[in-house]
Order: C-alpha cells, then sequence, then structure tokens
C-alpha cells in the first residue's frame, strides 16, 4: 500500500512539473521580449508625443532586407526609434541613431549588422547580439566586445566594418583608429615587408585578406589572458618574437592605442561582395599619391637610384645620395662602411656577401643581389661613405 501511494506521489508530482513547465514555455511564447518592448516604447511615445504618435509605432516582428547585401535584419523590431527624432537622448533599444550617419547610411540600404554586427534574424538580445554565440564570429560590436578587449572607445570596434567598404581610402571621416593606423603603416614602411593591397614586400605575409583568416589559424600557447584574434594581433604588434619568436618583424615600441588601432585595420582587411555602388569611388586599388611618384622619380635620377631601384630606400636612407626613407627602419646606408665595422665585427664587403641577421633574410628573399650587383652595392656605399665625409667637411668651417 504505502509502495501504491509512493508512485502515485511521484506521477503527481512528475504532472506538476510538466504542467510547469508547459506553463513556462506557453507563457514565453505568447509573451516575447520583443512585445515588452514594443509596449514600452508605445507608452513612451504616447507620452511624450501623444496618442497619435503612438499610434504610429508598429507591432510585431519588423524585418529590414536588404537583397544587394543578401542581408535580413530583424534589430528594429525592438530598437523601434532608431530613426525617430526627438529619441535622442533615450535609453535603448529606443534611443535614435546619430542622424549624420545615418543620412548617409541609411536602415533602408545598409541595415543594421553591416555596420554593427550580430546575428540579423534573431529576436532576443542574447541571440541578436551574439556576443556569447559559439561560433557566431560576428557580434555586436558596443560596450561588451569593447570592455572585453579593453578598447578604450567603444566606437573604435564598428570602425572594421566600416573599413569594409573605405578601405582603399588614404583618410576617412570620423575613424580615428583606423585613420591613425593607416598612417603608421605609410610612416613605418609596413610594405618593405608585406604586400598590402597589391604592392609590397615578401618577406613577411601577404595582409591583404588576413582579416578572413579564422581563429583556429592562430598560435595561442604565448598568449596569456583572452584568447582570441583581436588579443593576438595585439600582443604581436607589442612585441612580434613574443607571438613568434622566428619573425623577423622589428619591435616599433607601440603604444597601446597605435596596437590596438593596427589591429582593427589589419582585421578589417577582409574580401567582401558589396556591389559596387556601396563602395566609395570605386577605387579598387591602394596607389601611391603624385606627391610620392614624384618623389620616387626624382631619386631615381640620381646617384643613389641603384637603391630606389632595388628597393633598399624602403626601409634605410642614403642621406649624402639624396636617398630619403619615409619608414627610416634601418640605419642611414652613407654610413654603413663604419656601421657594419664596428656593429658586426666585419667590412661592408664581406657583410653583403655574407650577411647575417634580419638582412640574411631580406637578401634571400625581398633583395636578391647577383654578384655583379653585389659589387655594385659595394662600390655605392663607399661612394655614399665618400660623399658623407665630402658633405661633413664642407659642413665644418661654415659652422665656426
Amino acid at each position: 500500500m504505502k509502495g501504491k501511494n509512493l508512485d502515485t506521489a511521484w506521477v503527481s508530482a512528475l504532472s506538476i512539473a510538466t504542467l510547469l513547465v508547459a506553463g513556462y514555455l506557453y507563457f514565453h511564447y505568447f509573451t516575447p521580449e520583443w512585445k515588452g518592448h514594443q509596449a514600452e516604447f508605445r507608452n513612451m511615445v504616447e507620452q511624450r508625443f501623444g496618442p497619435a504618435r503612438a499610434a504610429q509605432v508598429p507591432s510585431g516582428i519588423q524585418q529590414v532586407w536588404i537583397p544587394q547585401l543578401n542581408r535580413t535584419d530583424r534589430c528594429v523590431t525592438c530598437h523601434l526609434g532608431v530613426e525617430w527624432k526627438g529619441l535622442e537622448r533615450a535609453p535603448e533599444p529606443y534611443r535614435s541613431h546619430p542622424k549624420g550617419i545615418l543620412e548617409k547610411h541609411p536602415v533602408a540600404r545598409y541595415g543594421c549588422t553591416t555596420c554593427h554586427g550580430g546575428q540579423g534574424y534573431a529576436v532576443t538580445a542574447e541571440a541578436a547580439h551574439a556576443t556569447e554565440i559559439q561560433h557566431w564570429e560576428s557580434p555586436v560590436l558596443g560596450k561588451q566586445m569593447a570592455r572585453m578587449y579593453s578598447v578604450s572607445n567603444r566606437l573604435a570596434l564598428l570602425e572594421t566594418h566600416c573599413n569594409a567598404c573605405h578601405r582603399y581610402e588614404r583618410e576617412t571621416k570620423g575613424l580615428e583608429y583606423i585613420n591613425h593606423a593607416r598612417q603608421l603603416v605609410r610612416d613605418k614602411g609596413c610594405r618593405a615587408c608585406h604586400a598590402i593591397n597589391g604592392r609590397g614586400g615578401v618577406i613577411g605575409p601577404n595582409l591583404t585578406r588576413i582579416g578572413e583568416q579564422s581563429a583556429e589559424q592562430y598560435e595561442y600557447s604565448r598568449l596569456s589572458g583572452r584568447q582570441s584574434v583581436f588579443a593576438w594581433h595585439l600582443a604581436h604588434f607589442k612585441n612580434p618574437k613574443q607571438m613568434a619568436a622566428e619573425s623577423v618583424m622589428p619591435n616599433f615600441n607601440f603604444g597601446s592605442k597605435d596596437s590596438q588601432a593596427l589591429t582593427l585595420l589589419v582585421m578589417s582587411w577582409k574580401p567582401n561582395d558589396y556591389p559596387p555602388e556601396y563602395l566609395p569611388g570605386l577605387k579598387f586599388g591602394d596607389f601611391p599619391t603624385q606627391e610620392e611618384i614624384e618623389k620616387e622619380q626624382r631619386m631615381l635620377s640620381g646617384e643613389g637610384a641603384f637603391f630606389v631601384k632595388k628597393g633598399c630606400f624602403i626601409c634605410h636612407e642614403v642621406s649624402s645620395l639624396g636617398i630619403e626613407s619615409a619608414a627610416k627602419i634601418g640605419p642611414d646606408l652613407a654610413l654603413a662602411v663604419t656601421d657594419v665595422q664596428s656593429r658586426f665585427g666585419v667590412t661592408v664587403d664581406d657583410f653583403i656577401k655574407r650577411p647575417t641577421g634580419t638582412m640574411a633574410v631580406v637578401l634571400a628573399t625581398q633583395i636578391q643581389l647577383t654578384d655583379a650587383e653585389k659589387a655594385e652595392v659595394i662600390q655605392k656605399l663607399q661612394l655614399a661613405y665618400q660623399r658623407k665625409r665630402e658633405q661633413a667637411a664642407t659642413a665644418a668651417p661654415s659652422a665656426k
């Protein structure tokens, strides 16, 4: 009898539990999260603008479909105030979008996730923002991701998506971090070793599409803290050899903003299938300016033309022969005759024939010299040193 009563109690308990679960699911099915947001938004509009405006608030799941981008976004189901005026200071998800950006990037043409990231099809905040969704590689780029990556400016992360369309511009209004990184690429002469957008060296990896490399392709064993592509690039820019012991990349002693800006830039370098009308200027290449071309042509006509033709000037100046380097990564070759002797304990002749260190890699991959060219570069280095001494001698009397 006791056993029968116990069985009855278990069945009753199980029935009640089943009923509670069914009730919970039933309640959430008919009262989804977005319904609450829409009701609250309608109340807010009625209080601020009156019942007539509140009656204009849409109900039900809303979505924006952009066939040109093959994108469907349902973000506006909750973010109802995106295109409303007068809600610039309203709490999220009801706040108006900044007007200037929206004028050039209307929701009907760009959607939301094109710029902000996230899962466009989702209709719950957790799924739509996708910051904790496993294997979803484009979460919403907002406060949570900025905190996760220790980026002080939460809007900076959005610049990686902006640069998908603007990557061939030398400067884009409003992209503080991307513009800073672009300038660093020019100033530090990154193309000396890396091909970027179709031009550059071969010593380092081609960076043109480095942003499409998946997280699984990175080695995280030397990375402390959160293991992510962003964190890997950040650590690599701060100390290349820490992340890749075999790297010949110099340590440029980048600060936090430099490293963050460069990380955002390289993560933006990925292919996209946006139609031409979405790409500003329809310029599908990264070309030198007219000033840069003219300067290079001037250097090609003087005594130091050899150093320009072989690409040495990307990293090194040869000041006595009028050869300038934007990057100035390496020492002035006008002093190579004495500098090589003091640093490596060999003559410049021996070093050119049997280089060591970084130059061994450069002369084996990027600048391959024939025996005749090795003899020529030795002669040019000696000439540059002679000119340097003559210039110093000429300058000495005037200094007195």
